[in-house]
């Protein structure tokens, strides 16, 4: 989410809005940025990052501003339907705000069956009559915290309405109305219709509309609708089919799109049709080797990593696949060492953007996540909420600051935070520890008459590329939720910058700083104290056969927020009501309080979590509930915030008790309600579970990767870049046959041994080649299975029709 320009002013005197954007499934809010106060282009400079836990059809940002009487009003909305993402992927886009219309704001479909008969009446003639069953709906919105959906039916006349469900946005009506359709005529056994009625008959729609009953003074709110014209029963007397819901005709209201401002989004989006593990053998087998091929270069993870045009776009798969397999460590060194063989200058050491520095950087920030949660979050917070003047540019200080105080205050940050960093090392993961010692092992022996290269191979990474971004962005890091306030951001660059500098071991530090005050400012700190300690610190994570890191008993902070919980009812009689609390996860124990930082209310150790599952919604009537089993069947039901928080809430807790010796292999997916179990209605409450649990995640928090998803998307990249590879095996059949000047169209490429590099190509176009036969043949296979107006693909779907037309064109090309 990056900004927003020229929102439309404020009706008062001020003109300046006070703005945040939220991140919403359809209409399902899952994020929101911090408040940017008085201003019109509010700068919100904020990622967000989720696996889609839900099927959804748009992807829509809303701007709001915050009132602090009422409530907040909407200035506009970006919505991008699901089928036009690819469209924007990985690139910054301005978009026109749109105006937010309460009849265009439509989620969900509804199941409806249409039978048209004959009825003979007394006299002998024929009506048409139009049974028309509304079944059920699926995903309705929830509007301000509830939703009780009806529905009405209309066909030329008055409508008619089905009973109000209360509290779901899944109700089931099964409700039947009656229409007549067409007036008494004679009888005619060839057709449905005569002449006349047909006529009379393709005119005619059914119109059927969902609405949320609402106990507001303003009346009922409008979920959305669907128009079906009759004439299509022609052909079949029964029809019965799942739709998705329609926005109404407004009347083609013209509304100037110009009018409401614009957002810079840069969206990503990824989806990933995954085969089970025996198809990807062939590729994995093949990149899982890629440390043992002489020389590294003619590999297929280094080959992945020549012909992407990022970097990062082959490092991301490539380090979870390594990672995934224990097999990290070997590849990076593999790299790293080819690299260090082609540098000429030491003091140039890994500061390119390689594959084998965006490897380092995806590790460090997988396996490292935890190691800067404890090193750094808890000075990070205090910076965060005490707003201590930093300001050292003269001509920045604001009116009544001191530039002595200022220093001062800046000294004593960067003083704490060099000093937990350094004092860090035994905590270092690893992981990266091992890395770091291959790193250093290579400069070392590649660059024998500086004795210095050995540290800052390590310290490039370690300083410049982990512990520097991380407090210039925390929020990247998963540091704060949010992008920090203005003067909290400069507090934090010039520790960074302090901090960087103090950890490169350069000769001369103060020559590194463009600006004098940096310059000035940093002769607190060329003292020898702080080299030697960078130095022991880079000693000890760069050495081998270090002792286990997991004796290191630390509380780290895993999750935490507000969440509504039910009352566990331990006191015989007493209210078992619901209440909004502030959770803890750490990887002790899971805890709730009144408010953040109360002492806690409840504590549960990780020990005594025996499962934790969802629950389903019939229990409470409530979305998004999941419940945390703990001994003697005792059970904590807790709603989250929205379908991603709880998805994020239950996989974590998940992953840190899988390793729980009594946890659960069955449980009740409903709640104990009125003396029975919802789900299985046995009496007792003690009653063993009636459903298998889901689990089966690994018991390591921090690398929670599927090795399978992973090769799909190292396939998918070659898949995309076949060109690419084609001309690369084109470029080492030149090099093989006849090794003269290289021509210019293949210089692009690293190819040290064309001959193994052409054999690793062959191995990898033919292996994607069978891929892409079996997914063609598996959509092929699921078009035929699936019908257009199933519950998976209603009518309306947008991605069904489109693979409809490209099938239909496939098709008849090869006719």
């Amino acid at each position: 989410l990056g900004e927003a320009k020229n929102l439309p002013t404020y009706p008062g005197p001020n003109k300046m809005r006070d703005c945040y954007c939220t991140v919403n499934l359809d209409q399902e809010e899952v994020f929101r940025t911090k408040i940017v106060e008085k201003s019109l282009c509010p700068f919100y400079g904020e990622d967000f990052y989720c696996e889609i836990p839900r099927t959804f059809r748009h992807l829509s940002f809303y701007i709001f501003d915050r009132d602090v009487f009422r409530r907040d009003s909407i200035i506009g909305k970006v919505a991008i339907q699901k089928e036009d993402l690819q469209k924007y992927h990985n690139r910054d886009t301005w978009f026109q705000l749109q105006h937010v219309d309460a009849d265009s704001e439509v989620q969900g479909k509804v199941h409806l069956e249409l039978r048209l008969s004959e009825v003979i009446t007394d006299t002998g003639v024929v009506c048409h009559k139009l049974a028309t069953r509304v079944l059920e709906c699926q995903g309705l919105p929830i509007v301000n915290g509830q939703c009780d959906p009806y529905a009405t039916v209309t066909l030329a006349g008055p409508s008619r309405q089905t009973k109000v469900k209360k509290k779901t946005n899944n109700p089931h009506f099964d409700e039947v109305f009656y229409f007549e359709v067409t007036r008494p005529s004679s009888y005619n056994k060839k057709s449905h219709f005569d002449i006349e009625d047909a006529d009379e008959v393709d005119k005619m729609e059914i119109r059927v509309d969902l609405w949320n009953a609402s106990n507001l003074k303003f009346g009922d709110e409008f979920l959305g609708e669907l128009r079906l014209p009759l004439k299509f029963l022609r052909q079949s007397s029964s029809y019965e089919a799942w739709y998705f819901l329609q926005p109404r005709d407004n009347g083609n209201k013209s509304l100037k799109p110009d009018d409401l401002g614009s957002l810079r989004l840069n969206v990503v989006y990824t989806e990933d049709h995954v085969f089970s593990s025996d198809y990807y053998s062939p590729l994995r087998d093949l990149l899982l080797k890629s440390a043992d091929v002489e020389p590294v270069s003619a590999s297929a993870a280094h080959i992945l990593g020549e012909v992407c045009r990022e970097k990062q776009e082959a490092a991301i798969p490539l380090v979870r696949l390594f990672l995934h397999y224990g097999r990290i460590v070997p590849f990076i060194s593999a790299i790293a060492n080819a690299e260090v063989k082609r540098t000429q200058d030491p003091n140039t050491i890994f500061r390119g953007n390689s594959l084998t520095s965006k490897c380092i950087d995806e590790t460090m920030k997988l396996a490292g996540m935890h190691y800067l949660q404890v090193t750094l979050k808890p000075i990070i917070d205090e910076i965060c909420q005490v707003h201590k003047p930093c300001e050292i540019d003269p001509v920045k200080l604001k009116d009544g600051e001191n530039l002595d105080n200022n220093r001062e205050n800046l000294r004593q940050y960067v003083d704490r935070i060099f000093t937990v960093i350094t004092k860090s090392g035994v905590s270092c993961p690893t992981v990266m520890c091992d890395i770091f010692f291959s790193l250093r092992e290579s400069a070392a022996k590649r660059f024998q008459g500086d004795l210095d290269v050995r540290y800052t191979a390590v310290s490039s990474f370690i300083f410049l590329r982990f512990f520097a971004p991380a407090i210039l962005s925390p929020n990247l890091f998963q540091l704060t939720p949010h992008h920090p306030d203005p003067q909290t951001s400069r507090t934090l660059t010039l520790i960074s910058k302090t901090i960087q500098t103090l950890g490169s071991l350069s000769k001369s530090k103060s020559a590194n700083f463009k600006e004098s005050y940096m310059a000035t400012f940093y002769d607190y700190f060329n003292e020898q104290k702080y080299a030697d300690a960078v130095k022991n610190f880079l000693d000890l994570i760069s050495s081998s056969g270090r002792r286990d890191h997991k004796s290191i008993e630390q509380p780290i902070l895993l999750k935490e927020g507000f969440m509504i919980k039910r009352a566990q009812g331990r006191k015989r009689f007493g209210m078992k009501n619901f209440k909004k609390r502030w959770f803890r996860l750490t990887n002790h124990e899971f805890t709730y309080q009144k408010s953040k930082g109360d002492h806690p209310l409840c504590s549960i150790p990780i020990e005594n979590i025996l499962a934790v599952e969802r629950l389903e919604e019939e229990s409470f009537k409530m979305k998004n509930m999941f419940q945390v089993i703990q001994p003697e069947r005792r059970v904590l039901y807790i709603q989250a915030n929205n379908c991603v928080e709880a998805k994020d809430w239950i996989d974590i807790l998940t992953k840190v008790s899988q390793c729980n010796k009594k946890r659960l292999t069955v449980y009740h997916p409903s709640a104990y309600l009125n003396g029975h179990w919802l789900c299985c209605k046995a009496t007792a409450d003690n009653t063993p579970g009636c459903t298998p649990c889901t689990g089966g995640l690994p018991a390591n928090i921090q690398l929670d990767i599927d090795g399978d998803r992973e090769t799909e998307r190292i396939y998918s990249l070659f898949n995309l870049y076949m060109p690419k590879l084609e001309k690369m095996q084109e470029a080492c059949g030149s090099k093989s046959v006849y090794d003269g000047p290289e021509e210019e169209e293949y210089s692009t490429f690293i190819i040290d041994d064309p001959k193994e590099t052409y054999k690793t190509l062959k191995l990898i176009i033919e292996g994607v080649g069978t891929l892409e036969q079996e997914h063609a043949q598996y959509k092929r296979d699921k078009f035929k299975k699936t019908k257009y107006g199933s519950q998976e693909h209603p009518i309306g779907d947008k991605s069904f029709q489109t693979y409809i037309r490209q099938q239909s064109e496939i098709s008849a090309h090869s006719i």
